[in-house]
This record gives structure tokens, sequence and C-alpha cells, in this order.
């Protein structure tokens, strides 16, 4: 079983995250609008940037949340997919006041699937049952090409190697 830490306190979280190379596993979600989707039914075909946070009423996650939308704008074709366990509602007041519009909010409060398939979910401690803060670069064919458990779950990902992944598969 893997684990994370929180401010140098380690804490389990489900399992081992699926690696490079590997099949994206589907989750369905809750989008702001409260309707569902699906990372396989509604963004085949689409490079996606799966990005796990604890909750967006953190400033480690808002800011990830932010650069992340900052850097996509950059990129066409590419799906920002912001994956929590918090309220639709709350995610999308975050994003609207932030003028966050290159991402997708995807709750994930009503089936965990996302923390179930991805083995984020944490296990013990003070954020119990939330996601881990992990990101996955999945391309076109649902393969993922990137996968990163951030191991202080109080520090932003590497989001330089990321980007880098999807540049790469940009081009391809």
């Amino acid at each position: 079983m893997s684990s994370v830490t929180l401010k140098g306190t380690p804490y389990s979280i489900k399992g081992e995250i699926p690696e490079v190379g590997e099949n994206a596993l589907d989750f369905t979600f809750v989008k702001a609008d409260l309707s569902e989707a699906s990372l396989v039914d509604d963004y085949d075909g689409k490079i996606k940037v799966l990005i796990a946070v604890p909750s967006l009423d953190t400033g480690v996650c808002q800011m990830e949340t932010r650069k992340f939308n900052e850097e996509l704008a950059k990129r066409n074709g590419v799906e920002g997919i912001v994956i929590s366990k918090d309220l639709p509602f709350a995610m999308k007041r975050f994003c609207e006041a932030e003028g966050i519009e290159n991402v997708t909010i995807a709750s994930d409060y009503r089936y965990s699937d996302f923390i179930h398939e991805y083995n984020t979910e944490i296990l013990s401690g003070p954020l119990k049952g939330l996601s881990a803060r992990a990101v996955f670069v999945v391309d076109k064919d649902n393969k993922i090409r990137y996968a990163e458990l951030v191991p202080e779950i109080a520090q932003e990902p590497q989001y330089d190697k990321a980007l880098a992944v999807v540049d790469e598969l940009l081009q391809e």
C-alpha cells in the first residue's frame, strides 16, 4: 500500500496508482451543471490531463488549478479535468470567481469512482476520504503517458514534466 504525507506525517492511500503504459480506467463524475460525464464516453479521442486534488478550498489546490488552467490555455486539443470530492457548486463558484475556463470540474462526491479506480483515496488522517494529489496525462487512445502521485499533499506537482508529455503528444 502507498502513502503520502501531510506536513511530514504519513497517511495511507488505497493502493498503487496506475502506471505509465496502462489503460486509463473509466470513471463517472459530476459536472458543474450536475450532469454526469465519464472519461471514456465523453473524452475519448482527446488528450486529457487528470488533475486530482484534495479540495479546491485549499491554497495549494487553488494554485494548481490556476496553473493548469493557464498552461492548458496555451495548448489546443487538450482537456484538463480537475477532480475532487468537493461539491460541484463549490468547484463552479471557485472557477467562476477566478476566471478559470480551460479546465473541466469533475466532482467525485457522488460515486467516488476516480479515487477508487486510481487508488488515490486517503485512508487515514484529517483528509480521510479525499483524494491525494495526483496528475495523469492520458493520450487520445486512453493510455496513461504520465503519472505522478505527489508525495507531500501540501506541495504542487511537477508541472514541467506533465506539460512536457502533453507537448510531446500534441506533436504526434
